[in-house]
C-alpha cells in the first residue's frame, strides 16, 4: 500500500503539490482542500463484503432441519449458506478442490465439508463469518461417502479401498476402529468390491451400520461384534440406499434403473424389484434396462402412504428429454422435468430423528443453474417462489452497472411496476428454508444495481444493505422482429448468436431516463411511466451519406455552405416508405447496403407501466460492410440528448424534437478551425401536430462537386410545402476517403391513440462521416456546464469527448432557452482537442473551484403520460453550475483519466495542473470518479490486479491493493465502482462480488451481516410407547465413546491422515474481543502468560541453584578425602 501524507496532516492543501506532478502555471486562486487521510482509504479496509447469485458448479448440498439453513458446495470449494431472505454467507477452501460432500452438526452451528483433495474440514457456524476449525487431510485413501449420524461425534468415512475409517469431530482425530472391507464382504468373493458409496446406521439400532459398496453389495455390520451380520447380493451397481424409518426395510438404486427393496432378516434375495420407467413386457420377461437412477429416497407419513424420491432412471428411447426428478407416492406417480441437469436433492421433514415418521414437506433439488424447492403437500408438486437473487444467470450477463446513494423513490417505484411482472402459480406456503437472522447495519442508503444480459433482458436490483433483490425486468428485444427459426434468421446480423445481447447503457438516476446500446449497433431509449399506453412505430428516418475521394479545397479560402433551395421535388423513390425490403439494396455481387441488423416491429406495441421505449436508433449496413459496434453512450435529460459513438465518430440525437443533430466523424473532431459553420437544425421549423413531419435535406455524392440537393416534405393534412433546413454541410479542407459512413436509423413511437397516426410515408436524408484512418474510436462521453473555449468566461452546456487513442475533445452545445427548446434546433459546434493522454479515455468529470464534483445538470422525474399540469408541476430543471468566471481566473477543474495516467486541467485555462501515471507495467481496465467520505477520488482497477485510488484533485494515491488478476474478459467487462467506496464485478457466470474499500463499511460490516446460528431447541425424540418400552421394540442406542475411544479402540496410524488445526477459534476470539473489552481481554492474557514464563523462570532458577549446591557438597567431599594424601598414594 502506498503511503498517503503522515496521520497529521489532515488536511492536504492543493497548492503543496503532493505526489501529483503540478503545474507551474495553475492559476485557481481559490485554495481547494482535500478531506482525505491515511484514515480514510486504506488496505486495512478493503474487504470482499458479500457474494450474490447461485453457486457456480454446485457439486453437493447439505439441509439443517432445526435450524433450517441450507449448505452448498461448488466444484471449486466455495461454500454457500442460505437461510431467510437476505440471509446468506460465501466460504472458500484455500486449496479450490471440489466439494464431493457436506454434512451438518444438526442444531449445533458447525458443518463438516469433505473435498476431492481428500480433505475433511469441520465449520464454525456460530460466528457471523464462519471459519474453519479443524481440518484432517488423508493421505493413503480417498474419500467417497462420509455419514454422521445425528447428535453423533463419530463421522462415518468410506473410501475408495472400500475401508470405513472412524473420526471424532470435536477433536479431528482418527479412532483405532477400522472396518475392512475384506472382513465386511464375504470371503469366497474373488474380486474387490470397489468404493464405499453409501454409509447410514439402522433407524432402530445404532449398533447396526449398513455399507454399500459400488459392486451390488450391501452389508450390515454389527459394531459391537466387528463382524457382518448379513449381505445382500444384486448384479448391478448401486448408487444409492434408503432406509424405512421403522430399520426393517431399505431401498437400493441401481444403475440399470432398478429399485430393490430388501428386508433386512431376508438377505437371500430382494421382497421386491421395480423399474419406475420401465416398459414391462406382456411375457413377464425382465423390463427394459433403463438410465441409472442416481439417488432415492424413501420418507414415510403417518396419515397415508410413504414418498418414494428419485432422480435419474429414465427409458433410454427417451432421448433429448429434460432431467427429471419423479415423486412416487402410493399409485400415483408424477415425473417433474427439470430446466437443467439434477446435481444432487434432499427431501426436507418435520423430524430430524430417523426413527420417526418422516412427514416429507417439500423437496430440494439442486440443479446445475438453479434451485428448485417442490411442495409435496399441494396437488400438483408447485414449486416455491425463490427469495433469494438467484436469477442473475438467467441469461448470460453481458454488462454491469453500480448504484450508489440513489434517490429514495427510486426503489419503490421499480418494485411497484416490477411487482405486476411476478409469474403465478407458485405455492402459497412460505419459503422453507427460512434459518438465520438479518444483519442490523445502520448503513441504510438505497443501492441499485443494473445489469444487462445477452436475450437483450435488463433487471434492476435493489442491493440496499448488502442484500440484493430484483425490482423490475424490462425486455429490450420486444421492440424487434422475432426470426422463428433458423432459415428465417436475417442475413444481416453481425453476431452469431444473441443479436438483442446489451452492450453498454446509460442511465440518469433522477430522471429515470435510460439508453441502451446493443451487440446489433442499436441503441434505444426509454422513459419511466407509470401508465400503461400502447404505441407503434410512426416515422423512420435513415441518415446516411457516403464520400468519394475528392480533391481538397484551398485551405485559405472560406468555403460558403450552399443554401438549399425551394422548389425540388424528391424522386418517387425517395417518397416511399423506407421499410427494411425497400431501404436494403443489394448489388449484383450480393452486396449488403442501407439495411438495419435487426427489424423493428411494425405491429403495435403495448407497453405495461415501467419503462416504456422512446426512440429506437439503428446504424446500417453500407457497401456489404456491417457497422461497426457503438463503443460508448450517454444520456442528459436536461438538455434532451442522447450521444453515441464508435470507430466511425459520433452522432447526438434530440430525442424531445426526434432529430438527428450530428453525425461527425472522427476527422472533424480534431478540424475545428476548418472554414465551415455547422448549424444542425430541427426538421420542424414550428411545432406540429405528430402527422406534419418534415425530412432533412440529402446530400447528393460529393464526387463531383455537387452542391446538395434540398428536399421538401408535405404535410399530409395541411397539403402545403414546408421548407425545412436541416444540416449545411460543406466539403471539408481535407482529403476524402470513401470508408464506411456512420449510418443510422431512427424510429420513433408514438401513442397510437393520436389523432392522425394514417401517415406513414417518410424521406431519407443524409449527414456524413469518416473514419480516421488510426482507427481511433470513441470511448467515453460527458455532459457538462463548463467553459468550451479558452476565452470564455460563461458557462454553457457542453460535451466532453473521449477517444481510444487519449484524445479530449470539448463540444459547445447551444440550448434554446425555455418554451422554444421544442420548437428551435440545438446548436452543436467542436471546439477541438481539450488534452491528450497516454493511452485510452476511460472517464471524465469536472470540480468546482472548492473541489465539489459538478454533477451533470439533469430534469427530474415526471411521467410522459400524465396530464400536461402535472408534467409542468414536475417538470423543472436542476440548477446549474455557477454562470460566470472573472477574467483571468480558473473556476473549474476537468478530470480525467486514460488507460494510462490522469490529468487535472484547470478551465477556462485550459492549463494542466496536476498529472498521475497510474501504471507502466499494465493498463486500468475501469476507472471512475466516485464520492468517498464527503469528497472525491478516483478509483481504478487494473489487468494486474491492482485496485488504487487517487485523490482530487491534487491525484495523491491513497491506496493500492493487489486484489484480483484478470483471469478472464468477463472481469474486465463488469468491473465497476460506485460511491461510498463500493464496488463489485462478475466473478464467475452466475455470481456478483461486492467489495468496499470503505472504512465506515468495514467498521459496520461485523453488524451488517447476517447471522446463520440462532439458538433453538432441538424436538423432543419420538415417545417409544407403554409395549415398545416393556419389551424392548424400540430404538436401541450405543455407546460409541466405549467403541470408537482410545481405551478401547486404540489409537490410528498416524501417516493414515494429517491433523491440521484450523484458524476458526482464534477468528471467532477476534472478531469478538473488539474495543475496551478486547484490549483488556488481550492485556489479561498478556499478564498471564507473564506470569507463567516468571514462574516457570523461577523454577529453573531454583532447580540451578540445587545442582550448584549439590556440585559444591561433592566438591568439597572430594577435596576432603584426598587432602592429606601423598601423590603416590593416589
Amino acid at each position: 500500500v502506498m503511503d498517503a501524507a503522515n496521520d497529521d496532516e489532515a488536511n492536504i492543501l492543493v497548492a503543496s503539490c503532493p505526489a501529483g506532478s503540478c503545474s507551474t502555471g495553475f492559476r485557481l486562486h481559490t485554495v481547494c482542500q482535500e478531506a482525505f487521510s491515511q484514515s480514510d482509504i486504506n488496505s486495512a479496509f478493503f474487504l470482499q463484503t458479500v457474494r450474490h447469485g447461485f453457486p457456480y458448479q454446485p457439486s453437493s448440498m447439505a439441509f439443517d432441519p432445526v435450524q433450517k439453513i441450507l449448505a452448498i458446495g461448488t466444484q471449486t470449494g466455495a461454500l454457500r449458506l442460505f437461510g431467510r431472505a437476505g440471509v446468506e454467507c460465501y466460504c472458500q477452501h484455500e486449496s479450490g478442490a471440489a466439494i464431493i460432500q457436506l454434512q451438518f452438526l444438526i442444531n449445533e452451528g458447525a458443518l463438516v465439508s469433505a473435498l476431492a483433495d481428500d480433505s475433511i474440514h469441520l465449520w464454525n457456524l456460530r460466528q457471523k463469518i464462519p471459519a474453519i476449525l479443524h481440518s484432517l487431510k488423508f493421505n493413503r485413501e480417498r474419500i467417497t461417502y462420509c455419514h454422521l449420524p445425528f447428535q453423533s461425534k463419530w463421522l462415518y468415512i468410506g473410501t475408495e479401498r472400500g475401508n470405513i475409517h472412524i473420526v471424532n469431530v470435536e477433536s479431528f482425530t482418527l479412532s483405532g476402529y477400522v472396518i475392512m472391507w475384506n472382513k465386511a464382504i464375504e470371503l469366497s468373493t474373488k474380486t474387490h468390491p470397489g468404493p464405499v458409496v453409501h454409509i447410514s446406521d439402522n433407524p432402530m439400532d445404532e449398533g447396526k451400520l449398513l455399507i454399500g459398496f459400488e459392486c451390488g453389495v450391501v452389508v450390515l455390520w454389527d459394531l459391537k461384534s466387528k463382524k457382518a451380520d448379513c449381505r445382500y447380493n444384486y448384479d448391478e451397481a448401486i448408487h444409492s440406499v434408503a432406509w424405512h424409518h421403522e430399520g426393517k426395510q431399505f431401498v437400493c438404486s441401481h444403475s440399470d434403473g432398478t429399485l430393490t427393496t430388501w428386508n433386512i432378516r431376508a438377505p437371500a434375495k430382494p421382497a421386491q424389484i421395480m423399474t419406475p420407467h420401465g416398459k414391462q413386457p406382456k411375457d413377464g420377461k425382465k423390463p427394459e434396462p433403463c438410465k441409472p437412477i442416481l439417488k432415492v429416497e424413501y420418507k414415510t407419513t403417518r396419515a397415508g402412504d410413504p414418498f418414494m424420491v428419485l432422480s435419474g432412471g429414465l427409458s433410454y428411447d427417451t432421448v433429448g428429454r429434460r432431467a427429471c426428478l419423479t415423486v412416487m407416492h402410493g399409485k400415483s406417480t408424477a415425473v417433474l422435468e427439470m430446466d437443467f441437469p439434477i446435481v444432487d436433492f434432499l427431501t426436507l421433514c418435520e423430524t430430524p430423528y430417523p426413527n420417526d415418521f418422516q412427514e416429507p414437506y417439500a423437496v430440494v433439488v439442486l440443479l446445475e443453474k438453479d434451485l428448485v424447492v417442490i411442495d409435496l403437500g399441494q396437488i400438483g408438486y408447485p414449486i416455491f417462489e425463490s427469495p433469494y437473487p438467484l436469477s442473475i444467470h438467467e441469461s448470460p450477463v453481458t454488462c454491469v452497472e453500480y448504484f450508489a446513494d440513489c434517490p429514495s423513490e427510486l426503489i419503490p417505484a421499480l418494485y411497484s411496476v416490477g411487482t405486476r411482472q411476478k409469474r403465478q402459480g407458485y405455492s402459497k406456503k412460505e419459503w422453507p428454508i427460512s434459518g438465520g437472522n438479518w444483519g442490523q447495519g445502520t448503513q441504510s442508503y438505497p443501492e441499485i444495481i443494473i445489469t444487462g444480459h445477452a436475450d437483450g433482458t435488463i433487471k434492476f436490483w435493489d442491493a440496499s444493505a448488502l442484500m440484493l433483490q430484483v425490482l423490475y425486468k424490462l425486455k429490450t428485444a420486444k421492440v424487434f422482429e422475432r426470426a422463428r427459426s433458423k432459415e428465417e434468421k436475417p442475413s444481416t446480423d453481425i453476431v452469431d448468436e444473441d443479436p438483442f445481447a446489451i452492450q453498454t447503457l446509460s442511465w440518469c438516476p433522477e430522471s429515470r431516463m435510460l439508453c441502451v446500446a446493443g451487440v446489433s449497433a442499436h441503441v434505444i431509449i426509454y422513459r419511466f411511466s407509470k401508465q400503461e399506453i400502447t404505441t407503434e412505430v410512426l416515422l423512420e428516418v435513415r441518415m446516411q451519406c457516403e464520400f468519394s475521394e475528392v480533391d481538397s479545397p484551398d485551405p485559405g479560402g472560406e468555403q460558403t455552405p450552399t443554401l438549399p433551395s425551394s422548389g425540388a421535388s424528391s424522386s418517387p423513390q425517395e417518397s416511399e416508405p423506407p421499410t427494411q425490403q425497400s431501404t436494403g439494396s443489394n448489388s449484383s455481387d450480393g452486396a449488403r447496403d442501407n439495411i438495419p441488423c435487426l427489424q423493428v416491429r411494425s405491429s403495435p406495441l403495448k407497453q405495461s407501466p415501467g419503462y416504456q421505449v422512446e426512440l429506437v436508433i439503428q446504424l446500417v449496413w453500407v457497401s456489404g460492410e456491417p457497422p461497426q459496434q457503438i463503443t460508448s453512450l450517454s444520456v442528459n435529460s436536461s438538455y434532451g440528448l442522447v450521444v453515441l459513438g464508435n470507430g466511425n465518430g459520433l452522432a447526438v440525437v434530440d430525442y424531445l424534437q426526434k432529430t438527428l443533430l450530428l453525425n461527425m466523424g472522427m476527422s472533424e473532431l480534431y478540424s475545428p478551425s476548418d472554414p465551415y459553420q455547422r448549424q444542425p437544425r430541427s426538421p420542424r421549423k414550428t411545432r406540429q401536430p405528430s402527422g406534419e413531419v418534415c425530412v432533412p435535406t440529402a446530400l447528393c455524392d460529393s464526387s463531383d462537386g455537387a452542391n446538395p440537393s434540398e428536399e421538401r416534405c408535405k404535410s399530409p393534412n395541411s397539403g402545403s410545402a414546408n421548407c425545412c433546413l436541416s444540416f449545411l454541410l460543406p466539403l471539408r479542407s481535407i482529403q476524402i476517403i470513401r470508408l464506411h459512413s456512420f449510418t443510422l436509423y431512427l424510429w420513433f413511437f408514438f401513442h397510437s391513440d393520436a389523432k392522425d397516426n394514417s401517415f406513414t410515408r417518410s424521406r431519407s436524408s443524409s449527414v456524413t462521416s469518416i473514419d480516421r484512418e488510426s482507427g481511433e474510436a470513441i470511448s467515453a462521453f460527458y455532459f457538462c456546464e463548463s467553459f468550451p473555449r479558452k476565452a470564455d468566461v460563461l458557462v454553457s452546456p457542453c460535451l466532453l469527448v473521449g477517444t481510444t487513442q487519449g484524445s479530449v475533445m470539448m463540444v459547445a452545445l447551444s440550448l434554446p432557452p425555455g418554451d422554444q427548446r421544442l420548437q428551435q434546433p440545438v446548436g452543436i459546434a467542436s471546439c477541438g482537442t481539450l488534452v491528450s493522454l497516454k493511452g485510452g479515455i476511460l472517464t471524465m468529470s469536472l470540480l468546482d473551484a472548492a473541489g465539489a464534483l459538478l454533477a451533470p445538470s439533469y430534469e427530474t422525474w415526471y411521467d410522459p403520460n400524465a396530464s400536461d399540469e402535472e408534467k409542468e408541476k414536475s417538470r423543472r430543471r436542476r440548477p446549474a453550475s455557477p454562470p460566470s468566471s472573472q477574467e483571468g481566473q480558473d473556476t473549474q477543474l476537468a478530470v480525467l483519466c486514460s488507460e494510462k495516467q490522469a490529468k487535472v486541467v484547470a478551465l477556462p485555462s485550459q492549463t494542466r495542473i496536476y498529472k498521475h501515471n497510474i501504471t507502466e507495467v499494465s493498463f486500468v481496465l475501469r476507472a471512475d470518479v466516485v464520492q468517498m467520505a464527503g469528497t472525491n477520488c478516483i478509483a481504478c482497477f487494473c489487468a494486474n490486479g491492482h485496485i488504487m485510488t487517487l485523490s482530487l484533485p491534487s491525484l495523491r494515491p491513497l491506496l493500492d491493493v493487489n486484489y484480483l488478476p484478470l483471469t478472464d474478459m468477463r472481469i474486465a467487462r463488469t468491473f465497476c465502482f460506485s460511491n461510498l467506496g463500493q464496488a463489485l464485478y462478475l466473478t464467475s457466470p452466475t455470481e456478483i462480488q461486492r467489495i468496499t474499500y470503505s472504512q465506515e463499511t468495514c467498521d459496520n460490516l461485523q453488524e451488517m451481516l447476517s447471522e446463520l446460528f440462532t439458538p433453538v431447541e432441538t424436538p423432543e425424540a419420538p415417545n417409544r410407547g407403554f409395549f415398545k418400552g416393556l419389551f424392548g421394540g424400540g430404538a436401541q442406542s450405543l455407546d460409541r465413546e466405549d467403541l470408537f475411544g482410545e481405551t478401547t479402540a486404540g489409537k490410528a496410524s498416524r501417516s493414515l491422515a494429517q491433523h491440521i488445526p484450523g484458524p476458526g477459534s482464534m477468528e471467532g476470539m477476534k472478531g469478538a474481543a473488539s474495543g475496551v473489552v478486547g484490549d483488556l481481554a488481550r492485556a489479561r492474557i498478556a499478564l498471564d502468560e507473564r506470569g507463567q514464563k516468571l514462574g516457570e523462570l523461577e523454577e529453573r532458577t531454583a532447580a540451578m541453584m540445587a545442582s550448584a549446591e549439590s556440585f559444591s557438597k561433592h566438591a568439597h567431599n572430594t577435596m576432603v578425602k584426598y587432602k592429606d594424601k601423598k601423590w603416590y598414594q593416589l
